[in-house]
């Protein structure tokens, strides 16, 4: 029986993919929070009675046994982000070094960091490929820059350890219907105009993304899993992105959303500006990840998930 411990149990990526885990394996997992309480009730709630042990990041030892560390602790909002500041890159890096100092003793077990497509930095004026390079404007740095500045260096500080087994899962966009539909994302501004039947306003941008959603994640995890020694970065994808016209024509047809688009839109750009935020990476020959969903295909799932829900409550 494979043993996970997962940092940053309270994430929400971290509670979708710990719900497949317990619905799906019989991996014996141990959730790191700085609230216990917290995470314990969030198990009551989804009904998850398995005997996931629940540990304070204090209690985290070299004298237990893991197989697998998962570690999500970072920022999955870009007002957070950007509320954060430079102290993103502290957080970061304590808790990433008291994962390589487990890795010091136990070199045989993986160390899965969560990363972000963020990390490429630029414009994302074209899609991510095997060939990109990142860019940072170094005599030009400001406060979007700090959330990938952070995440380079780690990934930098693993490249550099090539006797672990350590892989960089870079999430560029991720949608679930059980995420916050408050914070400030494209997807979630959507969600909350479709919930208050109100006109969807955005600028004329045709933005293209690649929304991985909980079950292809799982998935990916999976994948990674299973696979040998590895020391590499993965770029999260889909069968397929899309574009946010196709998509609000989609859902125009679906939901009867309506839509508005104007010049400029106020929004929370915390790391930036990116046309097409997505890669066409190709994934290492090792890892045997096939996505089951297209973007739309997943964002309609998840979506119908969340409207019925509100349905429900009426």
């Amino acid at each position: 029986m494979m043993n996970i411990a997962i940092f940053g149990a309270t994430s929400q990526i971290a509670k979708d993919l710990i719900e497949f885990f317990s619905n799906q394996t019989s991996y014996k997992c141990t959730l790191f929070t700085r609230d216990v309480d917290v995470v314990q009730t969030w198990l009551n709630k989804v009904e998850i009675y398995k005997d996931y042990r629940i540990s304070d990041y204090l209690d985290f030892s070299t004298d237990d046994h893991y197989d697998v560390i998962i570690n999500f602790v970072g920022v999955g909002n870009p007002a957070q982000a950007k509320e954060m500041g430079s102290t993103i890159f502290d957080i970061t890096y304590e808790y990433d070094m008291m994962i390589l100092a487990y890795l010091k003793i136990h070199p045989e077990c993986k160390y899965l960091f969560l990363s972000s497509g963020a990390v490429y930095g630029g414009d994302f004026e074209n899609p991510v490929t095997n060939e990109t390079v990142a860019s940072i404007p170094i005599n030009n740095l400001n406060e979007t820059h700090w959330y990938t500045i952070a995440k380079l260096y780690a990934e930098a500080r693993h490249r550099a350890l090539p006797e672990y087994s350590i892989i960089d899962i870079r999430v560029f966009n991720y949608f679930s219907h059980t995420q916050d539909m408050n914070a400030n994302f494209f997807i979630t501004e959507l969600v909350r105009a479709l919930q208050k039947k109100e006109v969807f306003k955005t600028s004329a941008d045709n933005i293209v993304r690649d929304f991985i959603t909980p079950t292809d994640f799982f998935n990916l995890i999976q994948s990674v899993l299973e696979v040998g020694h590895i020391n590499l970065p993965i770029d999260c994808f889909t069968k397929e992105p899309v574009s946010k016209f196709d998509l609000l024509k989609e859902l125009g047809q679906k939901f009867g959303l309506n839509h508005e688009s104007y010049g400029d839109v106020s929004a929370v750009n915390a790391t930036g500006l990116k046309m097409n935020y997505f890669s066409i990476k190709k994934i290492d020959k090792e890892i045997n990840y096939k996505p089951k969903m297209s973007s739309m295909e997943g964002i309609l799932f998840e979506l119908g998930t969340v409207l019925s829900k509100d349905s429900e409550e009426f």
